[in-house]
């Protein structure tokens, strides 16, 4: 175990070899192009020893396949399966709601991924529902305009996510959650949240693992987003020090995580540590 990692008071321990693991994606196994050292060991240690595990994103500029290729560029060999994203619970939400047409305010590939898979028609016109992530240069003020007049009226506004920033390769990069903010403004209304820290989000997540909160841990790099989220739904949190972590956010936390590890470098070792 990392001499860095801290175990907070009153939280509780990984002691249970039945845990399942949520694993944030950008900012946990990479950033930007590079994988973080010790990332490719930790997954397989993982696999070795049978923890079944998802790799969770929030990323709503790509489609699952986009995700699965990228890593597999990085050295990870992930199929697609065990690959979670918003944009997989929403495709689910609007089949379940009957939303057989849609406003897909997001990059090409995600409205094409949401498309396949809610069956959902993209109309501007008559759309009933606006669905917003991070687009990207499609963000223009024609299609935030479009998303506006169709939010009122009537159609409901589901947020892919609503994550203020994350890192890119060349430095901090807006998310959708600004976007998805100033239409909740000016429309006067709340957004469906389908990604982190959406309740909804962890628990289809456990659902494909067959697990319960209470047996799971999200590893992440964002103290709001993944740990705060997780934590509220019975999950243990461990926050590590990689991607888009700052001391000074972690300070100010109204939710602390459960452990503290410099990265996911140091999991296999504090998982040994904490063995009984």
């Amino acid at each position: 175990m990392s001499s860095e990692s801290q175990t907070h008071p009153g939280r509780f321990l990984l002691r249970s070899r039945q845990r399942a693991f949520l694993i944030d994606i950008d900012g946990v196994l990479y950033v930007g192009e590079n994988g973080i050292q010790g990332s490719h060991e930790a997954i397989k240690f993982l696999e070795e020893q049978g923890y079944p595990f998802r790799l969770v994103s929030n990323t709503t500029r790509l489609s699952r396949a986009s995700v699965a290729r990228k890593l597999s560029a990085m050295g990870f060999a992930v199929p697609e399966s065990k690959i979670f994203t918003p944009a997989v619970a929403a495709a689910d939400y609007l089949s379940r709601s009957h939303h057989h047409t849609a406003y897909l305010l997001t990059t090409n590939e995600v409205a094409a991924e949401i498309s396949e898979s809610g069956h959902v028609r993209h109309d501007p016109e008559s759309a009933q529902s606006v669905v917003i992530g991070d687009a990207a240069d499609n963000f223009t003020y024609t299609a935030l305009n479009t998303a506006f007049r169709l939010l009122l009226g009537g159609a409901e506004l589901i947020a892919l996510e609503r994550d203020r920033y994350w890192k890119g390769a060349d430095g901090m990069m807006l998310s959708a959650g600004p976007f998805v903010v100033a239409l909740e403004f000016a429309a006067r209304k709340e957004a469906r949240i389908m990604g982190k820290p959406s309740p909804a989000f962890f628990r289809q997540a456990l659902l494909s693992l067959g697990a319960e909160a209470g047996q799971a841990v999200m590893i992440g790099d964002d103290i709001e987003t993944d740990i705060g989220g997780a934590i509220s739904c019975g999950m243990t949190g461990i926050l590590v020090r990689t991607g888009k972590f700052r001391k000074e956010t972690l300070d100010h936390a109204l939710q602390g995580p459960s452990v503290i590890l410099d990265s996911i470098a140091d999991l296999p070792g504090y998982l040994e540590s904490e063995q009984v």
